[in-house]
């Protein structure tokens, strides 16, 4: 009976070791995120729940989750947004003619309409002032409350916009987002959206 009840204890505290474990390994590598809003519609939906790598790197169109509070100054606690990646550290950004550019290049955006890629694009000052053509230093000095010098892209800091450019409240409005307030980079579970969409967030960093 002793030796049972010692096997039997071992086991339970062997379960117990293998199951907190697994709950470190996915603390640290990985997070379940349910998308607020429909800034990145139509690639990802509100309400849509997500898988987030905490240890992924951050790429060009990565599509990552970030704590908006101390970025966009217009958010009095911690708040996540859904974003993607526009601009990486040292990047120069311009939208002019209905096309936007990084260091000079035009960019294509298949993964959005051209309705999207244009107008949504625009720079919205107030509800009949549109900023139709603009760079990071443009923007920089209207109404953003940090960087107001900024250039390009600082080092350890990332340009973000959201796909539905028309409704998104992105880095054109406030500026970037530090590194160290990213929490991980979005993929979407196969069964969650269509093939087009999959694609357009798990497949298109660079």
């Amino acid at each position: 009976m002793k030796n049972k009840y010692i096997k039997g204890t071992i086991d339970v505290v062997l379960y117990i070791i293998i199951i907190a474990i697994i709950y470190l390994i996915i603390q640290h590598f990985l997070a379940f995120v349910k998308v607020d809003g429909n800034s990145m519609y139509p690639n990802l939906d509100d309400k849509q729940n997500v898988l987030v790598f905490k240890q992924s790197k951050v790429k060009r169109n990565s599509v990552i989750v970030f704590d908006a509070y101390g970025e966009d100054p217009t958010q009095m606690s911690k708040i996540n947004f859904v974003k993607r990646v526009i601009g990486m550290p040292g990047d120069k950004i311009s939208f002019h003619n209905h096309q936007l550019y990084i260091n000079d290049k035009a960019v294509k955006q298949n993964y959005i309409d051209k309705e999207q890629q244009q107008q949504g694009s625009e720079y919205k000052l107030g509800k009949n002032d549109i900023l139709k053509n603009w760079d990071i230093p443009t923007l920089s000095k209207t109404k953003w409350v940090y960087d107001k010098n900024a250039t390009v892209v600082p080092k350890g800091q990332y340009f973000v916009m959201g796909d539905n450019r028309a409704i998104s409240n992105d880095s054109r409005y406030w500026g970037f987002v530090k590194k160290s307030k990213i929490l991980g980079v979005v993929h979407t579970f196969p069964w969650s959206t269509n093939k087009n969409a999959r694609y357009n967030i798990n497949d298109l960093s660079e």
